[in-house]
C-alpha cells in the first residue's frame, strides 16, 4: 500500500519510456535509427492510442534493447534558447546508452564519421569509457561503457 506521504522504494519497476520534442522528425528518425540503431516501432509495434499520430509523422517510436521506449514529438517550431547546443536549455542533462566495452571504439567511430557534434569525450574514468554527442536537436546524448 502505498502511504500518502512517499511511494516506496521498489514500486517503481522501470523507466516506461523518455519523450523528447524533435524540430525535424526525418533528421531525428534518422539519427535514433540508423545511426544509433534503436528499433522503430511500425504497423502493429505502435500503440493503439499513438497510431494516428505515428501514420502522419507527428510522432515516433523506437525502443532500445532494454524494452525503454523512446518517444520522439515533432514540434518544428521547437527552437532551444540558445543555438549553442554546450549551453543547456533543459532540466534533463542528457540521455545516456550502455554499450559492451569492446564496441565502444566502434561506436565513437560511428559518431566521428557521421560528423556529429562530440561535446565531451572519449574520455575514461573509474566508471567506465563516455563520449557525449548532440542528436539533431542538440541534446545531448552519451554512450558509455563500464570499465573493462
Amino acid at each position: 500500500m502505498i502511504s500518502q506521504n512517499t511511494i516506496p522504494t521498489g514500486y517503481l519497476r522501470k523507466v516506461h519510456h523518455i519523450a523528447l520534442n524533435v524540430r525535424d522528425m526525418q533528421a531525428s528518425r534518422y539519427f535514433y535509427g540508423h545511426i544509433l540503431g534503436l528499433h522503430e516501432l511500425k504497423g502493429e509495434e505502435v500503440d493503439a492510442t499513438l497510431k494516428e499520430l505515428v501514420a502522419a509523422g507527428k510522432i515516433a517510436n523506437f525502443v532500445t534493447p532494454d524494452g525503454t521506449i523512446l518517444d520522439l514529438f515533432g514540434e518544428p517550431e521547437l527552437l532551444p534558447p540558445d543555438p549553442d547546443p554546450s549551453k543547456s536549455f533543459t532540466r534533463a542533462y542528457h540521455l545516456a546508452f550502455d554499450i559492451a566495452p569492446e564496441l565502444f571504439d566502434q561506436a565513437v567511430s560511428v559518431i566521428r564519421k557521421n560528423n556529429l557534434v562530440i561535446a565531451y569525450g572519449p574520455l575514461s574514468r573509474p566508471t567506465g569509457r563516455g563520449v557525449y554527442f548532440y542528436d539533431p536537436d542538440g541534446f545531448m546524448i552519451e554512450i558509455r561503457c563500464d570499465p573493462h
